[in-house]
């Protein structure tokens, strides 16, 4: 009873197994932060170019929400489902617009919670005056 208890036969792939799956998860849950990150920063600089496209003098607000659409789309995917609304508001420096971008936050791969990322930017008007 004795020798098998101090036999260490195959605990080598015992241990390798073990600490080779603790690893890929880690890895795993390192990639997916990543591209949490990534899917924020597209959805945050397709809001804020959507505020300035809108701004522009020869441009209306609306035109903004739909660059910002077609930004997140072009960087992440179509399907992935993100949606721009752009309003007219009125800042301390002016008349302003606001376009809030709404997208998924992704959990596992580009799958998440829809809706869960709310991301809105804002830019001076500008006029031919």
């Amino acid at each position: 009873m004795r020798t098998l208890r101090d036999d260490d036969t195959g605990s080598a792939t015992v241990e390798f197994v073990l600490v080779g799956t603790l690893l890929t998860l880690l890895t795993l849950a390192v990639v997916q932060l990543a591209i949490a990150v990534y899917v924020r920063n597209v959805v945050h600089d397709a809001a804020v170019e959507g505020a300035y496209y809108g701004a522009l003098a020869d441009m209306a607000p609306g035109d903004g929400a739909s660059r910002a659409e077609q930004l997140v789309g072009a960087a992440v995917g179509d399907g992935f489902g993100a949606t721009a609304v752009a309003t007219p508001t009125d800042g301390a420096a002016g008349p302003q617009v606001q376009v809030t971008v709404t997208a998924t936050l992704p959990l596992v791969g580009l799958i998440g919670i829809p809706g869960a990322l709310e991301v809105t930017a804002h830019a001076p008007r500008e006029s031919f005056d």
